[in-house]
């Protein structure tokens, strides 16, 4: 398939995931939010799933985890037009908490039903590495549950046969509170991506 043809069938998967019924997230979400980028890509960054932001601006990785991420490529040298981003689930979980919507973690049914999606992203974007960020990325490309501890510094195999490095998700570094601790995080993710980018 040559690149022009892939980035057509890309449009078209986008397209169909935009009206997904496969679970009920769809129900309290505002949209699907597809993952976003070139065609092919070296590599390909995985997170969970859409948070407040994402959900209404229909982008990946735009909100608060979003300007973690960005900092974090900065610090490893990678220009986030180069890479394809996506989620393992496309749309918001959340609760309310006052008039603020709070993200929920997707479950395992939830995660099975996008992985139709995410199969198609990836044999289109066909990345010479992926990144798992947070455990739900981990489960949908490892097709099991494991902990980001036990994997991170390694490079594993993912379920499409394409090898994986495993970070922190962004939103754990927002979370963060002491500066210090927060700095440290965020060279660790950023040395997480250089690991990535050298092995692609």
């Amino acid at each position: 398939m040559t690149t022009a043809d892939a980035t057509v069938e890309l449009a078209s998967v986008a397209s169909e995931a935009a009206t997904c019924t496969h679970c009920d997230l769809y129900r309290e979400a505002t949209q699907t939010v597809f993952g976003e980028g070139p065609v092919p890509a070296e590599l390909m960054l995985v997170g969970e799933q859409p948070g407040d932001r994402e959900d209404q601006v229909g982008r990946p990785f735009v909100g608060p985890a979003g300007r973690v991420f960005d900092e974090g490529l900065e610090l490893a040298g990678l220009d986030r037009t180069t890479l394809y981003v996506t989620n393992a689930v496309k749309h918001f979980k959340w609760r309310a908490r006052g008039k603020r919507r709070i993200h929920e973690r997707p479950d395992v049914g939830e995660i099975n039903a996008c992985a139709p999606w995410l199969n198609r992203e990836v044999a289109l974007v066909r990345p010479s590495v992926i990144v798992a960020m947070g455990a739900t990325a981990v489960r949908a490309l490892l097709g099991k549950a494991a902990t980001i501890t036990s994997l991170r510094g390694g490079l594993h195999t993912s379920r499409f046969g394409v090898p994986l490095v495993v970070t922190v998700h962004p939103s754990a570094i927002v979370r963060m509170r002491d500066a210090t601790e927060r700095k440290e995080a965020l060279d660790a993710f950023a040395a997480d991506l250089r690991r990535a980018a050298t092995s692609a």
